[in-house]
């Protein structure tokens, strides 16, 4: 059995280096360990508790389910003004609620990501574990991958490719993992 790892991208462009980055995880998962990336979070309306029913929420349900298999989380973010993307902090929000039943109540979550300037997004990585920490995550505060200058960097390489992105990655999701406890077969 392996540990199953969700990974919510915080940017929605096809060619996001953060994207890219979720891919190498997934690609470079260690042994034992499948990241998934969550495709579909476009898709789920803005949290608004009146509309958080079963005949108006099908985008968010299915995140929900995602959310509901997965062992422990990978949220990986751009650095949008300062801050995480509202995709990103939408999802949180669903992934909330109901109140006293959070999806993310209690799993291991990581935070990574890359952005253009010189720290590599950290402010948007620090509001991803506030607010997925308020929500109920348990957040790994030592695994953390703040890559700087994106452009630049993976201008001409996949981070699937940069062995030291790869390396340290491993360790995000190495971390993650050791974190769940496994059955025996």
């Amino acid at each position: 059995m392996s540990v199953h790892i969700l990974a919510l991208v915080g940017s929605l462009r096809s060619g996001s280096h953060n994207r890219q980055l979720a891919e190498a995880a997934a690609k470079h998962a260690p042994e034992g360990v499948e990241v998934t990336l969550y495709e579909g979070l476009a898709e789920v309306p803005f949290y608004n508790e009146d509309i958080d029913t079963d005949e108006q929420r099908p985008a968010a349900t299915r995140l929900r389910e995602a959310a509901g298999r997965a062992d422990a989380f990978l949220l990986v973010t751009p650095e949008y003004n300062g801050t995480m993307p509202a995709v990103l902090k939408n999802a949180i929000d669903w992934l909330s609620r109901p109140f006293g039943s959070s999806a993310l109540a209690g799993s291991p979550t990581a935070v990574v990501g890359t952005a253009f300037g010189q720290y590599g997004g950290v402010w948007a990585q620090d509001d991803a574990r506030k607010s997925a920490g308020i929500a109920g995550a348990t957040i790994l505060e030592d695994a953390k991958l703040a890559i700087p200058d994106s452009v630049t960097r993976f201008a001409e390489t996949h981070p699937a490719d940069d062995t030291e992105a790869v390396a340290q990655l491993k360790q995000v999701l190495s971390a993650l993992a050791a974190t769940i406890e496994v059955p025996a077969s």
